[in-house]
């Protein structure tokens, strides 16, 4: 996403305590008396593993190819900041989504990738993975390729972050992504804001992690109406031919825009790539263990107000 985030996490922080908690994760002493750790909450079921079922639409955009990718190194893609590896042949695009999983409109945007047969990768805000563990399941569950956005959605070239604090962004995302699917996701990484520090790129070539920038944005963030996310997205594609095409999971614009956008797309002649990793990421126990140490309590409800909170007299 081309800007930050700060208003929609603030809006989610109620389902779960977990940023004050990471300051929390390591045991504090007084004196030569060390306070005891706090327990640890169940780790979320992991994700079923997706099933490959017969395409029931004969029209659909389905998948043209799929491509696995070796990470070592830390590969960049995306024409806007990587130049080197041009994989994509004429007419083939690669779809990508930021900053979910969110309720209604993640769902929106799974039901309507379904309906076409098709994949893309999701890069997921690491809070937002752990206050909705059960839509990333079935973005999993679907096939797709899950990848990591940052812990919070943090610009990483703001110059008050330390360097130690932008990697604290950068893992802490991963574990979070992690912990919501109970399985490593792949080692694909997008900078919020497409925003790359050079320091944090060479971390990420040391990590063995993928970044991906984009050859178009839908600016979808920026719509209104889904009609102006369909229209930004084809002129741009028509005009490069091909690309990575940039959009968020997170807006309602989008879920509504892309039913129309993925017909376009297959009248116009396009076939979509999915870009799947050789291996899962290699996670930090370090985050693994503090994540797990101040993830959100078990009980909280996910059922409506309605069914939980009645009036019976006034």
């Amino acid at each position: 996403m081309r800007i930050a985030t700060g208003l929609l996490i603030a809006s989610a922080v109620s389902l779960g305590a977990i940023g004050a908690a990471w300051s929390q994760a390591t045991p504090k002493t007084t004196g030569a008396t060390a306070q005891p750790a706090p327990q640890a909450a169940p780790t979320p079921a992991p994700a079923p593993a997706p099933v490959k079922q017969a395409c029931a639409n004969p029209d659909a955009l389905g998948v043209g190819r799929v491509v696995e990718i070796d990470t070592t190194g830390g590969p960049g893609f995306g024409f806007e900041h990587f130049k080197q590896l041009d994989f994509l042949r004429d007419k083939e695009v690669v779809l990508t989504f930021d900053d979910g999983p969110w309720p209604t409109n993640t769902p929106a945007v799974l039901k309507a990738l379904a309906d076409q047969c098709t994949k893309a990768i999701f890069f997921p805000i690491g809070k937002h993975a752990t206050y909705h563990p059960e839509i990333l399941k079935q973005v999993a569950a679907a096939g797709h390729t899950i990848g990591a956005h940052t812990w919070s959605h943090a610009n990483l070239a703001n110059k008050k972050l330390t360097e130690d604090q932008r990697k604290d962004e950068i893992e802490k995302g991963y574990a979070a992504v992690k912990w919501a699917l109970g399985s490593a996701p792949s080692p694909f990484f997008r900078f919020p804001a497409l925003q790359h520090p050079p320091e944090m790129v060479t971390y990420l070539g040391t990590r063995n992690i993928a970044m991906f920038s984009c050859d178009l944005d839908s600016f979808d963030f920026k719509a209104r109406k889904p009609e102006q996310v369909v229209d930004t997205v084809m002129k741009k594609v028509d005009k490069l031919g091909k690309g990575i095409i940039l959009m968020h999971d997170f807006q309602k614009s989008t879920a509504e825009a892309l039913p129309e956008l993925l017909r376009r797309l297959k009248a116009g002649g396009y076939k979509v790539v999915q870009m799947k990793a050789k291996a899962p990421v290699v996670t930090m126990a370090k985050y693994d263990e503090e994540l797990a140490k101040s993830s959100p309590l078990p009980t909280v409800s996910s059922r409506p107000v309605s069914s939980v909170v009645q009036t019976i007299s006034e």
